[in-house]
């Protein structure tokens, strides 16, 4: 894979209520994208996303995946997160190194826990994002009735910009309320809106001005004015309005169908913002605080994921905000205050790595095997210290106790849930001073049961959970 400008790279995190699609969605993408030439399923376990043992036997998400592809002139990297709040520490940090979000909603079931959740985390971070109306296909999918609970929930600035045509075993396709066409099928062929539909699709244009109008106060009085938008202006406007958080787009399609989710990654690539718009937060001790995003700028990396693994080891992924990061090279971490020996780059899609030089501003990749970084760590020079501010992690809310099941597993249990906790930063490991037990805490009875599955998995250390002594 080339070496891209900032410009020409796109962040995008998917987030969602768990089930309503987002891996799928991910899945339809790549292979649009002719990165896979066949499309896995959740249920037969063979997504690129959901790799992991544990994902495939609960057919969840549970880690975060970057997921890279190319599309029309641009590098998308697409990060695939869980829906269950027990994972929310993965969403969290990929919501930092993103400067777009694609809320995935079900055409059927509405506006859920997770789709409230999936909005506070873009308002926390102010990100710019849109809505894909997911399962077009399914029963009761009803895009009225699910817009209507968007912009009842989220304010009347969530507006459709596509139309679906049709619903259930009748979807056909959608029309672009931008260019005033019809996209159907898988492919998306571009054709004239059927004469049926025309008047619907006029209606729902005019609102979608008149919402692009009011963001631009000299384009508002031009529309006041009963002066004709061209469309220029519209797409100019609305793409300004999405990057300032005024503006959220609504789509719709199938993931499972593969239908229109070409027409989102176009969206995508057009209208949600690059590296360069979005402004680079530095820590308050950070030594250098104002920094441009540009491959020619000091190096800056912030760690947000990392992966415990038997074989490989410690696999660290970051994202480059500054400057250029190469592969066999020495950086500072400024966190550790201490040098670190970065060997081979890798791109990471899945579980798939493919090797690389050297990893750009505005871009993401892996290393393995530093032995001083930690998630949330900066990397980037000596002489010109920087210091990014991580993503927040939620606290703990539930706890076990964790014993070894065998003499041999007692001398295993500290090392192996220390490897957990470097992988999963919400998960709190202490010893209770009065009961002697070894306390693990975290989001959930789900996310807890994970990791006593991946001791026995990965490190080959078997335990039991029981309620803490009082």
């Amino acid at each position: 894979m080339k070496q891209y400008q900032p410009e020409n790279i796109r962040n995008v995190v998917l987030l969602s209520h768990s089930g309503a699609g987002k891996t799928s969605l991910s899945e339809a993408m790549l292979f649009n994208a002719g990165v896979i030439n066949r499309l896995g399923k959740v249920d037969a376990g063979t997504t690129t996303s959901d790799y992991d043992q544990d994902e495939i036997k609960r057919k969840i998400s549970i880690g975060t995946t970057v997921l890279p592809y190319e599309w029309n002139d641009n590098k998308v990297n697409i990060l695939d997160t869980p829906g269950y709040s027990d994972f929310a520490g993965e969403v969290e940090a990929a919501v930092r190194v993103c400067e777009g979000a694609v809320i995935v909603a079900a055409a059927s079931s509405g506006i859920e826990v997770g789709t409230e959740q999936s909005w506070s985390y873009c308002e926390n971070t102010n990100l710019a994002r849109l809505f894909f109306i997911n399962k077009m296909d399914r029963e009761n999918a009803n895009f009225d009735k699910i817009t209507g609970e968007i912009q009842a929930k989220f304010g009347t600035k969530c507006i459709p910009i596509q139309m679906p045509v049709g619903a259930h075993t009748d979807f056909k396709g959608i029309v672009s309320l931008i260019t005033m066409k019809y996209y159907a099928g898988e492919r998306g062929e571009e054709a004239d809106i059927p004469f049926e539909i025309k008047e619907q699709a006029a209606s729902l244009r005019d609102k979608m001005v008149e919402a692009i109008a009011e963001a631009d106060d000299g384009l508002m009085e031009k529309y006041l004015n009963g002066e004709e938008l061209s469309q220029e202006e519209i797409l100019s406007t609305l793409k300004k309005a999405i990057a300032e958080v005024k503006l959220f787009p609504i789509l719709a399609g199938s993931a499972l169908q593969n239908v229109s989710v070409n027409r989102l990654m176009s969206v995508i690539n057009e209208y949600l913002p690059s590296p360069k718009d979005k402004k680079i937060d530095t820590s308050e001790d950070s030594a250098i605080k104002d920094i441009t995003i540009s491959t020619d700028g000091p190096l800056a990396a912030l760690v947000f994921k990392t992966s415990a693994d038997p074989y490989v080891g410690k696999l660290t992924y970051f994202k480059v905000f500054s400057g250029e990061l190469d592969s066999n090279s020495q950086v500072w971490n400024v966190n550790q205050n201490n040098l670190e020996r970065i060997g081979q780059l890798f791109i990471i899609r899945g579980k798939t790595q493919e090797p690389i030089a050297k990893i750009s501003a505005g871009d993401m990749g892996a290393v393995a095997k530093l032995s001083i970084t930690a998630t949330g760590d900066t990397l980037c020079l000596q002489d010109k210290p920087i210091k990014i501010v991580p993503a927040s992690h939620p606290k703990a809310l539930f706890s076990v106790a964790v014993l070894p099941k065998t003499k041999a597993d007692v001398d295993k249990l500290g090392p192996s849930l220390t490897r957990l906790t470097e992988e999963d930063p919400t998960l709190i490991v202490h010893r209770d001073a009065d009961t002697g037990e070894t306390i693990i805490s975290g989001l959930g009875e789900t996310q807890v049961e994970v990791a006593a599955e991946k001791m026995m998995r990965k490190f080959s250390v078997g335990v039991e959970l029981k309620t803490p002594k009082v």
